[in-house]
C-alpha cells in the first residue's frame, strides 16, 4: 500500500535513522516491518525495494511489550506459528537455527540465526521485550532495532543507542494508545532542521 511503501522508502535517506508507522489495528503495520526485517537479515531485497539496504550480515533486535506479545506478533510474523517455522517473513531456506527462550512463555524464541545470501555470512535476530527493563537493553551493538508496539522512552532511547556505533536504524510500528507520549512527541512535534526522524500514518 502507498503509505507502507512511503514508510520503507524513507529509510533510503541516510539522515533518517528513526522511523515510525502509526496505524489502526489490522492495517499491515507488523507485516510491513517483518518483511523489512527479513530483508535486512537475509540480504534478499527485491529489485523494486526502495528502502535502506544493508550489504553485509546484520545484527538486530525485534521486540514488543511482553514475552507473550512478542511471541504472538513479532515471532509469528518472522517465523510462522510454533511447529511450522519457515512460513513467516523469513524464508525457511534462510533459517540456520532457532534458539528457544529458556524462560518466559511456552514456544518463545530467543534468537534466530539466518543465512545472508549475498555474502554467505550469518545474520542474527534477538527477540526482546520491553518489560525486561532498560538494563536488559544495554550492551550490544546493532545494525537495526524494530519496536512493534510503543515502548517507553527509556527502552526506546536504549535501543536507539545500540545503533549509534554502526549508524544503524530503528523503526517502530504501533497504534498510538498512550496518547501524546514522549516517544510519540519525538516524531510528531515540530523539530529543528536536520531531524533524523520520520513518521507515516495510515
Amino acid at each position: 500500500y502507498p503509505k507502507q511503501l512511503e514508510f520503507h522508502s524513507a529509510g533510503a535517506n541516510a539522515e533518517v535513522r528513526e522511523r515510525l508507522l502509526i496505524a489502526g489495528n489490522q492495517l499491515g503495520k507488523t507485516l510491513s516491518a517483518s518483511m523489512e526485517t527479513a530483508m535486512h537479515a537475509t540480504g534478499l531485497y527485491p529489485s523494486w525495494w526502495p528502502g535502506v539496504r544493508f550489504l553485509k550480515p546484520t545484527i538486530g533486535w525485534a521486540a514488543s511489550v511482553t514475552s507473550q506479545g512478542t511471541r504472538d506478533t513479532v515471532q509469528r510474523m518472522l517465523l510462522g506459528q510454533p511447529g511450522n517455522f519457515g512460513t513467516g517473513s523469513i524464508p525457511k531456506a534462510s533459517i540456520i537455527e532457532v534458539k528457544k527462550a529458556t524462560h518466559g512463555v511456552a514456544d518463545s524464541v530467543e534468537t534466530i540465526t539466518i543465512r545472508h545470501a549475498p555474502t554467505g555470512g550469518t545474520s542474527r535476530i534477538t527477540l526482546k521485550t520491553y518489560d525486561q527493563g532498560r538494563e536488559r537493553w544495554m550492551g550490544d551493538t546493532l545494525n537495526w532495532v524494530w519496536f512493534d508496539e510503543e515502548p517507553n522512552q527509556e527502552v526506546y532511547t536504549e535501543g536507539l543507542t545500540r545503533t549509534n556505533a554502526t549508524g544503524g536504524i530503528t523503526y517502530m510500528t504501533f497504534t498510538p494508545l498512550l496518547g501524546m507520549s514522549d516517544v510519540v512527541r519525538r516524531f510528531l512535534v515540530a523539530k529543528a532542521p536536520g531531524t533524523h526522524t520520520t513518521v507515516m500514518t495510515i
